[in-house]
């Protein structure tokens, strides 16, 4: 019971920050878990190019999206589906033009400048992961909502980017890393089979889930209830996480592996 309250307690945090996918737990455990597939040659001209691990680089694109200058990739941390679960192009741009956009300039890496380079790479790093987080599939018959956690009002939208995976288990991003990234070389082909946009309809069928899990303004007022939302809410984050990580892994090792 003290583990609960401790979870409901921390639940109850950083409500009233904007929403950014995963949080820094997430997007971290996603750029390890692709580090540690990369292949020797992506890894070093990775790392050549950045200076960094891609870890360094995971959070990179919430950090700056308020920057002078940066204010139009705002719009490319989700994308919409249609009432078919198909992609649902938008005119300002979202996660998948983001990171078509940037695969294709570093097709031919080697032709770019240097800025153009780090920069669709840090797109790729980060918004990968975005496009994972469930709660940034938008779907046509899906309004965002509130739900209450101990009385407090807080956006169902937080609670999927950060507070499920930042408040189930006391690790770093490298141990939660370790505990999910496990998969046998064919699942992995299996996971990263396919297109971006063939990754990204597979969140959104997998992802629609999550709006039966909780209501528009249900009331968690207990840590066991929350615990209720939690046990299988858990299951969904990690797996998306995982495959998040593999699939980026597959992207860096195409371009540069």
């Amino acid at each position: 019971m003290k583990k609960s309250l401790l979870l409901l307690g921390g639940a109850l945090v950083l409500f009233s920050n904007s929403a950014f996918g995963w949080g820094k737990m997430g997007h971290d455990a996603i750029a390890y878990i692709a580090e540690c597939n990369l292949t020797p040659k992506a890894k070093k001209t990775i790392e050549k190019i950045l200076g960094h691990s891609i870890v360094y680089y995971a959070t990179w694109m919430d950090e700056w999206r308020a920057e002078p200058g940066y204010e139009h990739t705002s719009a490319w941390h989700t994308a919409s589906v249609d009432k078919n679960l198909v992609y649902a192009p938008r005119p300002k741009g979202d996660v998948i033009f983001a990171l078509e956009d940037a695969i294709a300039k570093l097709q031919d890496y080697k032709q770019q400048d240097d800025s153009t380079v780090v920069m669709s790479l840090r797109c790729i790093i980060h918004f990968v992961g975005d496009m994972h987080c469930p709660v940034h599939v938008k779907y046509a018959d899906q309004k965002s909502y509130n739900v209450y956690l101990n009385g407090d009002k807080c956006s169902y939208h937080n609670v999927w980017d950060d507070q499920i995976i930042s408040r189930s288990h006391r690790w770093g991003y490298l141990e939660y890393a370790h505990q999910l990234d496990r998969c046998t070389k064919q699942q992995i082909k299996t996971i990263t089979a396919g297109t971006l946009r063939d990754w990204f309809h597979d969140c959104a069928v997998y992802c629609r889930q999550i709006y039966v899990l909780a209501q528009p303004d249900q009331q968690f007022k207990s840590p066991d209830v929350w615990e209720d939302f939690l046990n299988p809410a858990l299951p969904i984050a990690e797996r998306q996480i995982l495959y998040a990580g593999y699939r980026l892994a597959h992207v860096l090792n195409e371009l540069f592996g």
